[in-house]
């Protein structure tokens, strides 16, 4: 414990609140969202996710389920879901208003209500991709026991649902929202897919770590990537003021069935084509035809 005589003087402290409070300071780095906004909760969302969680997977997560009572779970579920949900959806709106113009608007409710029932409309084809991804995890690893195991245990499991939910915003345009869930997934299990990536049913990451996703990827069906794989962008245009340039498709196009290995890094918008399997450690930079092997110092062949 610091000794009360190290403290600074109350002087001290009062200079460091005024050049805290100097509009040079603030600038970038202050939120002007009135006292009656609210910005979106952390805490909240990890609730909302908890709760679909328990939606796709009923039985898994939070209470057992039974055939009796499972109407009766998923309808109490999805209540809060949607009023939770509405709520964190106005208040994202709210924040990119203030951000944009310096000032906190009326009233995004109707907005909010249409965007987070959109969402709740696509839970059942959310949870047939799940499925599909629980399937895979279970036939791309010899270790696992059963679907149910990877649904329970796998990082690339709980990736995925963060990444189906926070695609579906994101595709709505909802500010905010998609990367706080898809960072809370990054945090917990170092897999780093942004929520505009694109990605096809029966997709599995083995292991995980270290795996980065960029924003404007495709991935079509029947993937599977290893620990450490980046499918990023190779270079960043810029604007004439020098800006980056926003919102341009710069990263990889996988096809059906492609297999890459740990460590590879694949750049730039270029197309690996269906049943390719990219070898570890190699960068790739060049378009990869079907049934093609690329492997660490050696020539693509055809397989």
């Amino acid at each position: 414990m610091q000794h009360p005589s190290t403290l600074p003087s109350i002087p001290a402290i009062d200079a460091v609140v005024l050049k805290l409070c100097q509009q040079t300071s603030l600038h970038n780095v202050w939120l002007p969202i009135n006292s009656t906004a609210q910005m979106p909760s952390i805490s909240v969302l990890a609730e909302i996710m908890q709760r679909l969680r328990a939606i796709v997977f009923p039985g898994y997560f939070g209470s057992s389920v039974s055939h009796r009572s499972v109407q009766y779970h998923l309808s109490a579920n999805l209540d809060s879901v949607y009023h939770l949900l509405r709520d964190q959806i106005e208040r994202s709106f709210i924040f990119l208003h203030a951000m944009e113009h310096n000032e906190t608007p009326s009233d995004y409710r109707e907005q909010a209500d249409s965007s987070a029932t959109a969402l709740i409309s696509q839970l059942p084809e959310i949870r047939d991709l799940l499925a599909s991804d629980a399937q895979a995890a279970y036939e791309g690893d010899p270790a696992a026991i059963s679907p149910g195991e990877t649904i329970f245990c796998y990082p690339s499991l709980y990736a995925m649902v963060h990444h189906r939910i926070s695609h579906v915003l994101y595709t709505q345009k909802i500010p905010l929202l998609p990367r706080i869930i898809q960072e809370m997934a990054h945090s917990h299990t170092g897999i780093d897919i942004h929520p505009g990536a694109s990605i096809g049913s029966h997709f599995f990451i083995d292991h995980g770590t270290g795996v980065v996703i960029g924003e404007t990827s495709i991935i079509g069906e029947h993937c599977q990537l290893y620990q450490g794989v980046t499918l990023g962008a190779l270079s960043f245009p810029k604007n004439e003021d020098g800006t980056l340039t926003k919102g341009i498709a710069r990263h990889p196009i996988l096809g059906n069935n492609v297999t890459v290995y740990a460590g590879a890094t694949i750049l730039g918008r270029i197309h690996i084509g269906d049943h390719a399997v990219i070898g570890g450690n190699v960068w790739v930079t060049e378009d990869v035809p079907p049934h093609t092997h690329v492997i660490q110092g050696k020539s693509s062949k055809k397989c």
